[in-house]
């Protein structure tokens, strides 16, 4: 006798899927993405935002300063008060040699002007010109002696300073004097509303050199040409600089330039002497506004992202975790179909 038996019209029999469960496969995939935003949060703090950090190559900026004070006026052979004086300084960047050297190399030409040699179709004709060339460790800003630098700059600090900025003097290079000079820091200060750190020196007079003028111009007018002494001193300098970047937010500075006969101990004329020269209002503007750009830009990706994927990695692995867990204890609930009886 062969007895079957029939399923019950209310049953089906239950097929096993051919792979996970779809709430474990998604679990899975929650899981994985957490892990990897956890991975990628350090990288982005620790490895992509130093290289961020970078003076550029492909600079292309002008800062001006203005103020009064007395120039030697050499048409009336003498110096003259109470003259309106322009310094122009240009930073181009030389990007196919920064790219041969690895460095920042950066031309810089600086002009001194009164009202009378400006709007100059050619800088050469300014009061007071200097080309020179600044090369530097694009991370550190230390100076790299290569690729025709001129003069042999040193020192932590010149034109800008170090990323990430520390409240402590630096060593300033004050390319007048051909030396460094210690900026001391001396708090914070607000640029157009912007907070930068403050720092302040002063230059005491320092013999730089020698240039060959007639005598009589250095009080010695029995003698038609005499090597008098280059000398230099700084009333004071100022910088206020965004802590992040190291861009300069304000500048100023005191120049005082003269000539002294050999071996004198006084002054025997002035050629510039000005008490206050600073940054002007559209200078200042343009730093700001590059300085919130850049160090926007450096916060982002050196603190905002990373802090962001850390926080969403962490909260997507655990919740991956919890629901892989939650599936693995989960029993399994397919039927087994019942064989056929037979006899």
């Amino acid at each position: 006798m062969r007895r079957t038996s029939h399923p019950s019209p209310d049953h089906h029999p239950s097929s096993r899927p051919f792979g996970p469960h779809p709430p474990v496969a998604f679990s899975l995939v929650l899981l994985g993405l957490g892990t990897f935003l956890l991975v990628l949060a350090p990288l982005l703090a620790w490895y992509v935002e130093p290289r961020a950090a970078v003076n550029p190559i492909d600079i292309d900026t002008t800062a001006v300063y203005t103020g009064t004070g007395s120039v030697f006026d050499v048409e009336q052979v003498k110096t003259v008060p109470d003259q309106k004086i322009t310094v122009t300084q240009r930073v181009r960047g030389d990007v196919a040699e920064s790219e041969r050297s690895g460095a920042a190399v950066w031309d810089v030409i600086t002009s001194v002007d009164t009202e009378k040699s400006l709007p100059a179709a050619d800088p050469h004709g300014a009061l007071d010109f200097t080309p020179h060339r600044w090369v530097s460790d694009r991370k550190t800003n230390r100076p790299v002696h290569c690729c025709d630098e001129k003069p042999y700059i040193e020192g932590e600090a010149y034109l800008k300073f170090p990323f990430d900025v520390q409240e402590r003097s630096y060593r300033w290079w004050d390319n007048t004097l051909g030396a460094t000079v210690t900026l001391h820091y001396e708090g914070r200060k607000k640029v157009r509303g912007y907070e930068g750190l403050r720092f302040t020196a002063k230059v005491p007079a320092t013999k730089t050199g020698t240039r060959m003028v007639p005598g009589a111009l250095v009080d010695e007018p029995n003698r038609p040409q005499v090597l008098a002494e280059e000398w230099y001193a700084n009333h004071g300098l100022e910088l206020v600089v965004d802590q992040s970047t190291g861009r300069v937010l304000y500048a100023q500075t005191g120049p005082r330039r003269t000539l002294r006969a050999p071996g004198g101990d006084q002054d025997a004329a002035v050629l510039l002497d000005s008490r206050k020269l600073a940054f002007t209002s559209a200078t200042q503007k343009s730093a700001v506004d590059q300085a919130e750009k850049e160090s926007g830009l450096l916060q982002l990706v050196g603190r905002t992202v990373p802090i962001g994927t850390a926080v969403v990695g962490f909260v997507l692995a655990a919740a991956g975790a919890v629901l892989v867990a939650r599936g693995r204890r989960r029993p399994d609930t397919s039927e087994s179909s019942q064989d056929p009886i037979t006899m």
